[in-house]
């Protein structure tokens, strides 16, 4: 709520008085980058990534499941390797005090590079945690969260 009060403030400001809010794109896009990768393990445990159902319903049920290992394989290797690959950047970010922004607002860098690092690390343990509960049937719906329940009727 309070990005989109800053936008709104922000084009407002543009359009009523001429001059935007100050640093306004600075907070954005690192605000922006840290929420999506925030929220990428809830997606893999809820079953919110992306999936092609076409070839996934068209296939038997063991197939399907070795094509979702095969997935959560290529995303393991993904984030492992944005772990590998900005991990170097963070340290240098936070050891030379990088920001983004000039004059009224400085953002650092940081935080963001931080977010990507660790979060790329617990996305990888939630592809690999996927596989072991799907190996081990414990995937009550395969597009569901892992172990979720099936809905109580109430009647």
């Amino acid at each position: 709520m309070a990005l989109a009060l800053l936008i709104f403030c922000d084009v407002m400001g543009r359009k009523f008085l001429g001059t935007p809010v100050p640093g306004t794109k600075e907070i954005l896009q690192n605000s922006v980058v840290s929420i999506a990768f925030l929220q990428l393990p809830l997606a893999i445990y809820s079953g919110s990534m992306l999936r092609t159902s076409v070839f996934a319903d068209a296939v038997p049920v063991g197939l399907r499941r070795i094509l979702r290992t095969i997935s959560a394989l290529l995303g393991i290797t993904v984030f492992v390797a944005l772990v590998w690959s900005t991990s170097d950047s963070f340290f240098d970010a936070y050891r030379i005090g990088e920001y983004e922004g000039e004059g009224s607002l400085r953002v650092p860098t940081w935080p963001v590079r931080g977010v990507v690092l660790v979060m790329s690390g617990f996305v990888a343990l939630a592809y690999l945690q996927m596989i072991v509960l799907d190996w081990m049937g414990k995937l009550e719906n395969e597009i569901e969260a892992p172990g979720a329940m099936a809905p109580a009727h109430v009647d």
